[in-house]
């Protein structure tokens, strides 16, 4: 893709760096998106317990539920978009764009 500037030079653009606006029902959406599975394609080894709850050995004392989680040792919690923000360490966008694939 490209595009001509005012003095009728070429200028390359990448369309991945455009400035993305997501709608109030995508970051609803991503927000209940359930953790697992988005961890398993990550490659991240994750050992189930009881009621439901998922450990994942990469994060000593993360505890993993539906679309939530919670690190009590470091007195953290959230939904899935929080996990990749805060745990993984993406920017918003990365983590949008990880969850909902595009």
């Amino acid at each position: 893709m490209s595009s001509f500037n005012p003095i009728g030079e070429k200028t390359v653009t990448n369309p991945s760096l455009k400035n993305v606006r997501w709608s109030r029902e995508q970051i609803r959406t991503a927000r209940l998106a359930p953790l697992v599975p988005l961890l398993e394609k990550r490659g991240l080894q994750i050992i189930a317990c009881e009621a439901g709850n998922f450990i994942l050995p990469a994060y000593p004392g993360l505890i993993v539920k539906d679309s939530y989680w919670r690190w009590p040792e470091r007195n953290l919690a959230g939904n899935a978009i929080d996990f990749h923000v805060q745990v993984l360490g993406l920017s918003f966008h990365d983590a949008m764009r990880q969850i909902t694939g595009t």
